[in-house]
């Protein structure tokens, strides 16, 4: 095992801050240096968490620090450069979702990991946490029966100001819209707990918000064993919540909640012909861990440290961009199934994920 593992942030920014925690709750690791497009942001964060350096740009902090692990925290269109600058300088990567702004980029960050021997690691704290574990569990025990219907809910909210930033709203620096940005948090839960996709049948639709990319989205999502979801994203929605939602033959799984979950968040509600004694043993773990960056970076840099494979709750790393790439494909195609063959070769979406948005604006 590594004693320490060296970290550098790329990207001050909010998301930052909880990597730097994360980092500090982790008694084999620590940051080292920090770098930014904003000199002052860096050098404010590096005050804030006690790293000591700060570099002008990430060629040179790569140069000078020969960090271990590079934690990517930066908007989604600068991941795969930066990814495969740290990589080609025999780093492990940690990033931020979405990993990449297309499935051809995030293919290019995947083979540079196999081609330097390093892992590529996906922020998606939403797997993490003993309930969504125990879930898991119950699901691929076959406990629960065979699961047949899903719902998966990202309603939330975000004004203008929000999309004021440059960036965001527009398909060339952000890749997409709710769907992307939003929406794949819980399609990864959803994912994570049922399994690989089979087809999609997607939707894009322009309310209310003035941008490029799509401020609601609905789809099918068609799951290996015959599950059909049901997803809908939006940004437009005051009483925000985040819901996935499993009905089996045996119980309805639901966990509702809003950017985080611990088990008070979580319902396993057992069908009328499971007796009391047998749904007891479906009880949550005593202990609780709730969702988040540090469990999932905890379990990351521990399989780093022993040279293991990368855990489940960061594994998989195109399995949700996958299916959030069907669903701009398939409204690009007026709605048309999208299976993963076809995903596989798509003369378009495989390069960025520009899509045809049905406007339904008054007066557009």
């Amino acid at each position: 095992m590594t004693d320490i593992l060296r970290c550098a942030i790329v990207g001050t920014g909010s998301i930052a801050h909880l990597h730097a925690d994360a980092v500090a709750a982790y008694p084999h690791a620590e940051i080292v240096a920090a770098t930014d497009l904003s000199r002052a942001a860096a050098d404010a964060f590096a005050e804030r968490h006690g790293v000591p350096a700060v570099y002008d740009d990430l060629d040179g902090m790569l140069a000078a620090e020969h960090p271990d692990v590079v934690l990517i925290c930066t908007p989604p269109g600068a991941h795969p450069a930066q990814t495969l600058a740290a990589f080609a300088a025999g780093a492990h990567v940690i990033v931020e979702k979405p990993p990449a702004p297309s499935l051809d980029e995030l293919q290019q960050m995947t083979a540079a990991a196999e081609a330097a021997g390093r892992e590529l690691a996906v922020v998606f704290q939403q797997r993490t946490g003993t309930a969504a574990a125990h879930v898991k569990r119950l699901l691929d025990s076959g406990a629960l029966g065979r699961p047949l219907v899903a719902q998966c809910q990202t309603l939330w909210y975000r004004g203008a100001d929000y999309f004021a930033v440059p960036w965001r709203g527009k398909w060339k620096t952000e890749g997409g819209g709710t769907t992307l940005g939003h929406a794949i948090h819980q399609i990864d839960l959803l994912a994570y707990l049922l399994g690989d996709w089979v087809r999609v049948e997607g939707r894009l639709w322009r309310l209310d918000r003035d941008t490029e990319t799509e401020d609601v989205s609905t789809a099918t999502i068609v799951f290996e064993g015959g599950v059909v979801a049901q997803m809908v994203s939006s940004t437009l929605s005051p009483r925000e919540v985040s819901t996935v939602r499993i009905d089996t033959e045996r119980a309805t799984v639901t966990v509702d909640h809003l950017y985080g979950h611990g088990h008070e968040n979580w319902r396993i509600t057992p069908a009328r012909h499971v007796d009391d004694a047998e749904a007891a043993t479906w009880d949550l773990p005593a202990v609780e861990e709730r969702s988040g960056h540090e469990p999932l970076l905890r379990d990351v840099f521990d399989a780093l440290r022993a040279g293991a494979p990368l855990p489940p709750v960061a594994d998989s790393p195109a399995r949700s961009i996958e299916i959030v790439a069907a669903v701009y494909a398939s409204a690009d195609a007026d709605g048309a199934v999208m299976t993963p063959a076809d995903l596989a070769v798509h003369p378009t979406h495989r390069t960025g994920f520009a899509s045809t948005v049905i406007d339904l604006r008054p007066g557009r």
